[in-house]
């Protein structure tokens, strides 16, 4: 007796091409979140004449406490607080030798040796300003870090007024970075530590909501 033959059911393709198009769509979503990461990238500064109540630089670069100071000196602000400093390190460490007298120093400058990254340095200036009774503040970081800072100080301090003061580093080409390895790591790496970010703060407002519902 000859064997009914048996034809064994196709796999439909649905399941494969849904997944080709999801993956499609996120890295389409993923490349233009990076074009306008990178817009949000300052490229020069847009106000320099507008006094606060403080300066704030965040260390990771001697040009941004180079500038902090020049700003302090300039009196734009009342005082300067330099954010997320090594435990081991004194004000005497950071500045010039003779640039301040000591008064000053002890009047008007400020380490802070809480915080070891971005959020730590909102949160850390946050508690900062409130100790001051501060309202407003000059934001001095270098500019491929200013949108993730701004995003995570905003949050910390949302009554909190807040002016970005953006330092070029030499070696940082924010025009056709694309073209420069260290520029485009740099972008990478702060890219998706803003996403983070982002999704952070989202998290943190659905729990308010919940919270309060």
């Amino acid at each position: 007796m000859r064997r009914t033959p048996t034809f064994r059911k196709r796999r439909s393709r649905k399941p494969r091409l849904f997944a080709y198009l999801l993956a499609t769509f996120f890295i389409l979503a993923w490349a233009h979140g990076l074009g306008i990461f990178s817009e949000q990238i300052p490229k020069q500064i847009n106000d320099t004449q507008t006094q606060t109540d403080a300066i704030v630089v965040l260390t990771g670069g001697s040009e941004r406490l180079e500038v902090g100071m020049n700003l302090y000196e300039s009196a734009i602000g009342k005082k300067l607080f330099i954010s997320g400093v090594n435990k081991r390190v004194q004000v005497k460490n950071l500045l010039p030798t003779n640039a301040i007298s000591a008064e000053r120093v002890a009047c008007c400058i400020e380490l802070g040796y809480a915080a070891t990254n971005t959020t730590g340095n909102g949160r850390e200036t946050a508690n900062w300003m409130t100790r001051e009774g501060f309202r407003s503040l000059r934001l001095v970081t270098a500019s491929y870090h200013m949108p993730r800072s701004l995003l995570e100080f905003h949050r910390a301090m949302p009554g909190t007024k807040i002016l970005a003061h953006p330092v070029f580093p030499e070696n940082f080409h924010p025009e056709q970075w694309w073209r420069w390895p260290g520029s485009t790591r740099l972008i990478l790496v702060e890219y998706h530590k803003f996403l983070l970010a982002h999704l952070r703060s989202l998290a943190y407002k659905i729990a308010g909501h919940i919270t309060a519902s």
